[in-house]
């Protein structure tokens, strides 16, 4: 067994968030491999995510993000339980992350079940005959066009979309650890992004 030392264990901590008893499991657990014991924790975070879903989410705030230009402004709706954890600074920090994602990477919607179906069968439709005009067989192409919807979700939906300060993570994945660190179920509710001159973008809020 490896032998894990106090800093590797803090500084773990450092990165996650994450209790030092479960820093240390993760780091034996991983061999004392750092970028292992992270995805550990992440997984972990995935888990107690599952386990809280169905709790109501009936406290939260508004985070909000304006461009240093003035030109951008976004307001979004982070949910959780309780008003203790709505006011805790990783809280609150996660909410202007999440605008700050928002105002540069201006997604349609929140999850993927929220993309209406008309214009889903429609990228469909042209993510195959894209892929037949490549040449490809109607097996392969089936599976491609299961890959470009992916990549398509990955641009228009926000938990889908790669975090803009670390795109090896999704907003999702970042959604789960806050969830596993804070102990309470969390939703993204509404947001809005606003353009000077344009139409608001507006979105429902998640169910």
């Amino acid at each position: 067994m490896a032998e894990i030392s106090a800093n590797a264990v803090k500084v773990l901590r450092e990165k996650t968030g994450v209790g030092m008893m479960d820093c240390k499991k993760a780091l034996v657990e991983c061999g004392g491999s750092e970028e292992k014991a992270i995805a550990y924790l992440r997984e972990k975070g995935l888990a107690k995510a599952a386990k809280k879903a169905g709790r109501a989410t009936s406290q939260g705030i508004i985070g909000s993000y304006i461009h240093n230009n003035g030109k951008i402004g976004v307001m979004v709706e982070l949910k959780c339980e309780t008003d203790f954890v709505a006011k805790s600074d990783k809280f609150k920090e996660f909410a202007k992350d999440l605008a700050m994602q928002i105002a540069a990477a201006s997604p349609v919607c929140v999850s993927p079940d929220q993309v209406p179906a008309d214009l889903l069968a429609k990228e469909r439709e042209i993510f195959k005959n894209q892929a037949m005009e490549e040449g490809k067989p109607e097996a392969i192409a089936e599976k491609i066009v299961d890959g470009r919807v992916k990549k398509f979700y990955s641009e228009i939906c926000l938990l889908e979309q790669p975090f803009i300060k670390d795109d090896k993570k999704k907003i999702q994945d970042l959604l789960n650890e806050l969830i596993g660190v804070l102990g309470e179920n969390m939703q993204i509710g509404r947001f809005t992004r606003m353009v000077l001159g344009e139409e608001a973008e507006t979105d429902a809020a998640e169910e």
